[in-house]
């Protein structure tokens, strides 16, 4: 487990590719770099694309969790 504490949570659970993308980027775009935030995603398309396409904007992915039906995304928000 993570020691970093997440300081926002996203539930994106039940929104479809590629929205959920969209509305993690406009709330990192909302954070300070450094900050983490922690968003929940479904199995399947979220978790396959989310976490490459929050890399690819130029933030850190410090942890990624399977909680039944679900994932947990832990980002450090970058520059």
């Amino acid at each position: 487990m993570s020691a970093l504490k997440a300081d926002a949570v996203l539930d994106l659970r039940g929104v479809l590719c590629p929205m959920n993308f969209v509305k993690a980027k406009l709330k990192l775009e909302g954070m300070d770099s450094g900050q983490v935030l922690e968003i929940v995603l479904d199995s399947g398309e979220p978790i396959q694309n989310v976490p490459k396409s929050i890399k690819e904007e130029g933030h850190r992915i410090v942890e990624v969790k399977k909680e039944d039906d679900h994932f947990r995304l832990k980002i450090e928000k970058g520059q």
